[in-house]
């Protein structure tokens, strides 16, 4: 099997009609020969991170890390959170896939630290994430659900959601709007 897809950002194609994934940019944390996880980048909530600081309890300074949206990261265990986020500190239960210094955080600790005002200076905080079971990631790059393209900071910290999906598409010299919904094998 086939592995190596950490660190990429994986684009819904248009014939992707799942709700859960349809119009999705998904950055890939992990896989490997158990399966894949990734959390999507571009649906925001109607929620900010401040509200899982006060479901926490935790104590909150003003600044910028309460007033950002919570993303929808995937379907499963959409109670649980995740921190991506670049940062030279280390935090407990962080998954650290990139050579671009991209970790996920699932531990509490980041997000007190966050509600102090301290904490990574760029951070996406999303709820859910999505799994592939082995080998049905690459079956699903087969049959052209996604385009993979290696992940870029500026996309997942800086660019707005709805800017997402054009601006990693862009990477690969695409403009979605121009692909069509039908997909074939050569």
């Amino acid at each position: 099997m086939s592995v190596g897809l950490e660190n990429n950002l994986l684009i819904a194609m248009p014939s992707v009609k799942d709700p859960n994934f349809d119009g999705t940019v998904t950055y890939v944390c992990k896989h490997d020969e158990k399966g894949a996880m990734g959390i999507i980048i571009n649906r925001p909530l109607k929620m900010r991170v401040s509200e899982i600081f006060n479901q926490l309890s935790f104590e909150t300074i003003d600044n910028k890390h309460a007033e950002q949206l919570v993303l929808g990261g995937g379907p499963i265990q959409q109670e649980m959170g995740f921190v991506l986020h670049q940062s030279n500190e280390n935090y407990d239960k962080t998954l650290n896939p990139s050579d671009l210094g991209i970790k996920v955080t699932i531990s509490q600790d980041i997000l007190s630290s966050m509600a102090q005002g301290k904490g990574p200076q760029t951070s996406l905080v999303a709820l859910g994430y999505a799994g592939w079971d082995p080998g049905q990631l690459e079956a699903e790059l087969t049959d052209n659900t996604w385009l993979s393209v290696p992940a870029n900071p500026v996309i997942l910290f800086d660019t707005p959601f709805d800017k997402r999906r054009e601006a990693a598409a862009a990477l690969l010299g695409i403009k979605i709007s121009q692909l069509s919904a039908y997909a074939g094998h050569a």
